[in-house]
Formats: C-alpha cells, structure tokens, sequence
C-alpha cells in the first residue's frame, strides 16, 4: 500500500524544498480535504511529508502534537499553524480556505440531497462501507506516525504514549485531566533528558 510504503524524509536525509507560496497552500490543503474521505489526516501527513517534503516525520508529529493539544478540530489547526508556520497570517488563511471551502460547498449539496434521498437503504449501505473505508486509512496514518517514535527508542516517549492511551482509551478517563497531567511531565522528562545530554 502506498500510504505505508512511501519513504518518509528525515532530518538528516535530503535538503527541504523552498516554502509553499499562498497559492500553493491553498491548493495543496483544498486537494488534502476533497480526498479526505472518513478523515483528511491521513493525506495531510501524505501531502505535507511524503509529496512535498515541506516537514519531516517528525516534525509532523510535534506539529499535529501541538494541534491536538489546542481546541477545536485537529486537522483545522493544523491548516492554520501549518500555513502560518511558511507565510504568516496570510498563509494560515490561505490554508485554511483551502482546508474548509471545497468540502463546505460539497457537504451543503449533498445534505440537500441527503435531506430528499436520505431514506434509501443503497445509500446507507454506501454509507456503511465508506466508514469502514475510513477506519482501515486512519488506523494507517496511525502506524505511520508512530514509526519515528518506535525508531528511537526513547523509553520515555514510549512510556508516556503507553500510559496516555490507556488513561484515554482503556480507563476512560477525561482528556482535559489525561493532558494536564501528561503534558507537564513530558516536557519535565524532555528538559532533564536534554540537559544531561548537554
């Protein structure tokens, strides 16, 4: 499958190309959401790691880190820190009409149509085969991410991601309080690891 197959750029691999202009981010997000079916994550990471090499794997995963910690949608903040990150306040937006406006114009064609054909039982087994779809992409983009972490080996990293993922998705518990408690202690963990190295 090319989603796992495809090479990730390291940091210390080839050269980064030159930063997106605002057309170009607008266009590269609008082609992440209009393919994003069941999810545009997963071709975010494709498009901004594997096609265009604008980040790393790693620098993905810190980035989207950092969105997942933010409110509101992931992939929304993504859009914005990406595009600010390479053209400031004009490039978050660029990224952001890109990200939002092609899917806005779809979805409110298709509830129209949804509201008249919505009964169908074609269409909700469509409909059904369509999620499956999108659960097999997301648990692929998940793999993907986790690689640089298994790479390095780090007991740290590996522990907290242990830990997190069975407060969140074996206890249940709340991921305000998951994150408050996380959060501080992988930064702690991350500057006594970089200082004793120094």
């Amino acid at each position: 499958m090319a989603l796992i197959d495809a090479p990730d750029r390291e940091a210390g691999g080839a050269a980064a190309p030159a930063a997106p202009g605002l057309g170009e981010l607008f266009v590269a997000f609008a082609k992440m959401s209009l393919a994003g079916f069941g999810g545009v994550l997963v071709w975010a990471r494709r498009a901004i790691v594997e096609r265009h090499r604008w980040m790393t794997a790693e620098e993905f995963n810190e980035t989207f880190a950092l969105c997942h910690f933010l409110p509101g949608p992931n992939i929304v903040n993504l859009s914005v820190v990406f595009g600010s990150r390479f053209r400031g306040i004009p490039g978050a937006i660029a990224a952001f009409a890109g990200l939002l406006g092609p899917p806005l114009l779809i979805v409110t064609l298709l509830a129209v149509l949804y509201a008249h054909y919505g009964e169908l039982d074609t269409l909700r087994r469509i409909l059904a085969g369509v999620s499956y779809a999108a659960i097999g992409l997301l648990f692929a983009v998940v793999f993907k991410m986790l690689m640089p972490l298994l790479r390095k080996r780090d007991p740290v990293a590996i522990g907290l991601l242990a830990a997190v993922f069975v407060a969140v998705g074996v206890l249940r518990l709340p991921m305000p309080y998951v994150l408050a408690v996380a959060v501080p202690l992988s930064i702690a963990a991350t500057y006594l690891l970089r200082r004793r190295t120094a």
